[in-house]
């Protein structure tokens, strides 16, 4: 008997023909809660609801000045979908749809349903992701969930349901935002609670038609909150609004989001000496803590000093605070005192003369939403970098959250690449230790920072690094990754920072610390350290799912290794017992190619070798086997004594991939007398219709430069037997 299908998507026209097609169809005669989409793909704008009466919402919609202008509909519905159910779907539904960037929701952005109910995980998400595969076939959707999660459009989307905490402090935004006896609001949050979200809400909240709000979900406070709103839509019906973000390589990014949100405009973001151009009814300033005073300047000591002149200020007194309050009726400030982390911040107590102020009101975030390590990781954080544990303390340990200490350069780097290549959005980070050599025109030299006999590079750009190709390869700073999140940071402290075993406190040696504007005009050292230790407690906090710490000064490490786990350099071989084997379908062979004694084909005959796991995401194949790999010539890619993957090479281009091969001829000091894997490159010699190999080059893709090509040339070429081609670290 053939069972039901989860859910129908049936596309219709949205036009007056649509009330006699919903005639035919039980989920809508019934009654039963539907969700639904109206979409327009010439304008490409869509509107995600969800009812319990689908002929009256239609119609309802047909009616509205707005809606009436999408054309298609497509009506979703299942046996298995009750209210509860819809609510969630048709929140994910605008969480990804707008995450996606295909198509502007002209949805609000207040209500969005996230609550527990029967089944959530374990039935609707799958449901959920079901219906966004069948989405993406008819070409609604475009990205993968997976992708998604990944992208700033969707993590900086103004479709996001609110804490209670955020749902507060928004209250208190719009009843000051209504007083003419406030002009400032400050909200004090420190990293991962949520502030940059609460600004992009409160920007989209004030662009939005009241008819597209669904105030449901603010329970007990529904009714003030929808006065809030309604007043505030009449003190500003068309608002003249500025988000003011200091650190121009996270601007340019909230630029991107604001360009794909209905209503919003990527020209709503800008920097602070723009705020010379307009007045503004309200300013928002994100990462105010990053605003900036006449002080280690550089370039931007003459742009600043012409904004000064055309606001009539004094350029040697006033600051980029200053600006904001002379160019804004009302100004909202999202401010963290402990991510400052230059003397050319506006000092803090600039803030606190302003917190002091009768016109300022002053809001808190304490809960925080980035790290799955909450709270607690968050305290554990600030108490190791403040030199506040004891040997009476743990060594933090969480389920939810990786933190992990590194001895190796190579194993952090290599960890960091897997996790990137799992999670996407895994980056090194480091203290500026290191001067930035490759930046200037004439550098013959192409790495900044060596460790261990390994050459890395700092970041290529300035401007959005973190989602740069290039990232991959190079080590970021503070300056490209505050404001934004990662999966995983893996954290390099550099040589300006060590630990007095004797005083037990940290230290910081300033001749090793490279940023010339971060350390110029200060006097007292430990104004210095505070800003150093802001800058590793916040590059700390910028991954979701973990941390991983590398320390250059070994005091350093000895204190970090008192209460952060050591990263385990010794994997078991996942190798089956006899009786688990399945060959083929659940397993591999693993063949030890440093015993052959013969060719490759003699070992494959072997009948005793052993067997190991098939990782889940392959598909069985007696292509596949596994050994292996021995040395540090690959650790780009291999770390040193990984089993690895390999399928077997059965014709096609080799040239680019990483290989498996053997030849008489080959003495690898790693992997052994007559085999190697190495990257296949290959120059043709092409004569007439026909082409011989010229040359063939073995690559090393190490971060050890003692490692050089293998090159083949004539008769070399005629040994030379490729063995399989790379597929993973297992």
């Amino acid at each position: 008997m053939n069972q039901p299908p989860l859910f129908t998507i049936k596309k219709f026209d949205f036009d007056s023909t649509l009330v006699n097609e919903l005639n035919n169809l039980h989920y809508v005669k019934d009654l039963w809660p539907v969700v639904y989409i109206l979409s327009d793909g010439n304008v490409m704008e869509a509107y995600v609801g969800e009812t319990t009466d689908a002929y009256a919402r239609m119609i309802s919609h047909l009616r509205n000045n707005i809606k009436n202008k999408l054309v298609g509909v497509h009506l979703i519905s299942s046996e298995k979908f009750n209210k509860s159910a819809t609510l969630d779907i048709e929140s994910n539904l605008i969480k990804y749809i707008s995450g996606d960037g295909q198509y502007k929701l002209i949805n609000g952005n207040v209500g969005l349903a996230n609550h527990n109910y029967y089944q959530k995980k374990e039935v609707y998400w799958d449901i959920f992701k079901s219906i966004w595969d069948n989405l993406r076939s008819v070409g609604i959707a475009k990205h993968p969930i997976d992708y998604i999660n990944n992208s700033d459009l969707f993590k900086y989307s103004p479709y996001k349901t609110l804490s209670f905490e955020q749902k507060s402090g928004l209250l208190v935004i719009m009843k000051n935002l209504l007083d003419n006896n406030y002009k400032s609001i400050i909200i004090e949050g420190g990293a991962c609670t949520g502030k940059t979200i609460l600004a992009i809400f409160l920007f989209k909240l004030l662009n939005t038609t009241n008819e597209d709000f669904n105030f449901e979900e603010f329970g007990n406070d529904e009714f003030e909150f929808m006065e809030l709103v309604f007043e505030l839509k009449k003190k500003y019906p068309n608002p003249k609004m500025a988000l003011v973000v200091p650190m121009s390589s996270f601007r340019t990014t909230l630029k991107k989001v604001f360009k794909n949100i209905k209503g919003l405009n990527s020209n709503m973001v800008i920097g602070p000496a723009e705020i010379v151009k307009d007045t503004f009814d309200i300013v928002i300033v994100d990462e105010s803590h990053r605003l900036r005073r006449r002080v280690n300047l550089g370039a931007y000591f003459r742009a600043s000093d012409i904004v000064c002149e055309k606001l009539n200020l004094d350029k040697y007194t006033c600051n980029e605070l200053d600006w904001i309050m002379k160019q804004s009726e009302s100004a909202i400030y999202f401010y963290d005192e402990n991510q400052s982390i230059k003397p050319s911040d506006v000092k803090k107590e600039d803030f606190d003369k302003l917190k002091r102020n009768s016109l300022t009101k002053i809001e808190y975030l304490k809960s925080q939403f980035r790290s799955k390590g909450g709270n607690d990781y968050v305290k554990y954080v600030d108490n190791l970098l403040k030199c506040n544990l004891n040997n009476s303390d743990v060594i933090f340990n969480s389920k939810e959250y990786e933190l992990i200490l590194f001895d190796s350069i190579e194993d952090i780097i290599n960890e960091i690449k897997s996790r990137d290549i799992e999670n996407g959005l895994s980056r090194l980070v480091a203290g500026y230790s290191w001067p930035w050599i490759t930046n200037k025109k004439d550098s013959k030299q192409d790495y900044d920072i060596e460790i261990e006999n390994v050459r890395l590079k700092w970041n290529s750009t300035n401007i959005d690094w973190v989602n740069s190709e290039n990232s991959r390869e190079e080590v970021g700073c503070i300056h490209t990754t505050q404001g934004y999140d990662l999966n995983y940071t893996g954290i390099i402290f550099g040589n300006e920072i060590t630990f007095d075993k004797t005083t037990n406190q940290i230290k910081i040696i300033k001749e090793n610390y490279f940023d010339v504007n971060g350390k110029q005009s200060i006097v007292d050292p430990e104004e210095l350290k505070d800003f150093i230790l802001n800058i590793y407690k916040t590059i700390m906090l910028r991954g979701i799912k973990g941390t991983y710490v590398y320390v250059c000064d070994k005091n350093l490490r000895d204190y970090f290794s008192q209460f952060i786990p050591k990263f385990k350099t010794e994997k078991e071989t996942p190798i089956l017992q006899e009786d688990e084997v399945i060959p083929y379908v659940n397993s591999i062979p693993i063949y030890d190619l440093k015993v052959a004694a013969g060719n490759f084909s003699e070992l494959q005959t072997i009948t005793d070798c052993q067997w190991i796991a098939l990782p889940k995401a392959y598909k069985p194949s007696h292509d596949l086997f596994a050994c292996k790999v021995i040395g540090k010539s690959m650790n780009k890619i291999i770390p040193n004594d990984s089993i690895c993957m390999f399928r077997k090479y059965t014709g096609g281009s080799r040239d680019g991939k990483i290989v498996l091969v053997e030849h008489t001829n080959i003495q690898d000091p790693d992997f052994g007398s007559g085999y190697t894997v190495k990257e296949y490159r290959s120059k043709k010699n092409i004569i007439n219709e026909s082409w011989a190999h010229d040359t063939i080059t073995l690559k090393p893709l190490s971060h050890d430069t003692k490692y050089y090509d293998i090159e083949l040339v004539e008769n070399e070429l005629e040994s030379l037997k490729v063995i399989g081609v790379f597929e993973c670290v297992l």
